[in-house]
């Protein structure tokens, strides 16, 4: 009579540190697919800078480069939600007028949003053939918000401001076919401002040709003042274009101390001369610094405007 051959006895505890490891891994599974969207960090550049034309002066750099503190604690980053509305106050339209804008816009969509919602006059200026620009620039506008072109402009530094950029490099159909196109790129834009541009708006050639382009359109241009020898408004002025130039920086340090300081500055002007144009980034920290000082600048008289309502 043959002998069967017995299978080993697997014991069921055996089976208790698989069973929870399994339910371990299922947890961690559902924590991933559910925690919320800014843990995932999605508001990062993605757009990558295609490689410059032969022939310009500016040279390449990785695009869409991400404002300095864009790796904030995540205290301050969730300061790029959606925010409450802010009281309005009675004085907006009258009194010392400041208009905020803020450069950039089209790459961190979720930041940008947290401007769209505060309950105060600003603007947008968005850059173009950047991944959110045209949606930005929609959302923008259906909130009553400004919307400009920032225009990529070569700098002196060399490095590449983006797609759609300008340089000295450019014969004058080049400048205008380009500009044309950047402006396609954001139909929504009532206005242009520089992005970077250091040496493209300290050139007379180059400047004469874009406000060229701007003013048949009836469209202003607001001098970013990224150098100190630049010729932007007084061309812009002497073509029929409607100008202003940006009087403070917020947030050349990332830090919402820093940046209400500019904003407490740019209020200051304004008292002093009627007016006073503020340009910010859509900075987690820049977000949480307007919107703890719109209402203290209100209730101190300080009427928030449009971009627009500057130009002259």
């Amino acid at each position: 009579m043959s002998r069967r051959t017995r299978r080993p006895h697997r014991s069921r505890s055996s089976l208790g540190p698989l069973f929870a490891l399994l339910v371990i891994v299922a947890a961690l599974s559902y924590w991933w697919a559910t925690r919320p969207p800014g843990a995932r960090h999605q508001e990062r550049a993605s757009h990558a800078r295609p490689p410059l034309a032969a022939g310009s002066a500016v040279a390449s750099s990785p695009a869409a480069r991400a404002p300095a503190d864009f790796a904030a604690p995540a205290a301050v980053r969730s300061s790029s939600a959606p925010a409450t509305a802010i009281p309005r106050g009675s004085n907006d339209g009258a009194g010392p007028r400041l208009a905020l804008i803020i450069d950039d816009c089209g790459q961190w969509p979720q930041t940008e949003r947290g401007f769209i919602a505060l309950d105060v006059p600003l603007t947008l200026s968005v850059l173009p053939h950047v991944r959110y620009g045209a949606e930005i620039a929609r959302d923008a506008h259906a909130a009553g918000k400004g919307v400009m072109l920032h225009l990529p402009m070569e700098p002196q530094s060399g490095i590449d401001p983006g797609p759609g950029r300008i340089t000295t490099a450019m014969d004058d159909d080049e400048i205008a076919s380009q500009l044309r196109a950047d402006l396609a790129a954001v139909p929504l834009a009532t206005g242009v401002n520089n992005h970077e541009g250091s040496r493209a708006t300290a050139d007379d050639r180059v400047m004469r040709e874009v406000v060229a382009v701007l003013a048949p359109r009836g469209l202003f241009f607001i001098d970013s003042r990224t150098a100190p020898n630049t010729v932007a408004a007084r061309d812009a002025a002497a073509a029929g274009v409607p100008t202003a130039s940006r009087d403070v920086f917020l947030d050349n340090v990332a830090d919402v101390a820093s940046t209400e300081e500019q904003l407490r500055r740019a209020a200051a002007l304004a008292r002093e001369n009627g007016f006073a144009i503020a340009i910010g980034h859509p900075r987690p920290t820049t977000l949480a610094a307007v919107r703890a000082l719109v209402p203290e600048l209100r209730s101190d008289g300080i009427a928030f405007v449009l971009a627009a309502d500057l130009v002259r």
